[in-house]
């Protein structure tokens, strides 16, 4: 039973890699931070599969662990104080196939980190919002209430106030 559900976690790890990858780079903005989050996010679950209780929730809660170690490493690279700035070059680093308008992105992280998560994972990774419920362990509910709130300052801040926003 645990060597079945070991392959099957193994299989969705990699069938789903570029999705991971996306969602770390979306928090560490950095190719080599955002590998090492998936790295780390994969070594946690191969490590810890035999807790999972529910097999249905395998995406759910590979997810959060994906999540969990993108802000870990986010926090930690917001508080390093670079010693030798002078010697820090900074290089310019665009991901193919994850084009952002720059912009929008910024006003996203700009925001509250509950809606910033949400509207990541709903329009990003294209999660419902029951599996965003599950993944960042809130009511559903909560969940709409903070994505629309969230979407309402985007358009606002954005001056489309008489578009449709479809979630």
């Amino acid at each position: 039973m645990k060597q079945e559900l070991y392959r099957k976690l193994v299989a969705y790890i990699v069938e789903n890699q570029g999705k991971f990858y996306r969602l770390a780079f979306s928090y560490v903005k950095n190719q080599e931070d955002a590998l090492d989050v998936v790295q780390s996010a994969v070594c946690k679950a191969l490590e810890h599969y035999g807790e999972l209780k529910n097999e249905a929730a395998l995406k759910t809660w590979f997810y959060r662990i994906v999540l969990h170690e993108s802000i870990i490493l986010y926090n930690k690279r917001k508080r390093e104080i670079l010693t030798r700035e002078s010697e820090w070059v900074e290089q310019s680093y665009e991901e193919k196939g994850f084009e952002i308008h720059d912009d929008l992105y910024a006003r996203i992280d700009r925001m509250e980190e509950d809606a910033q998560k949400i509207i990541k994972l709903r329009f990003f990774e294209e999660l419902t919002l029951e599996e965003i419920a599950r993944v960042l362990e809130m009511n559903v509910n909560t969940v709409k209430a903070k994505l629309y709130r969230g979407l309402k300052a985007l358009k606002t801040a954005e001056g489309e106030e008489d578009e449709t926003w479809t979630v």
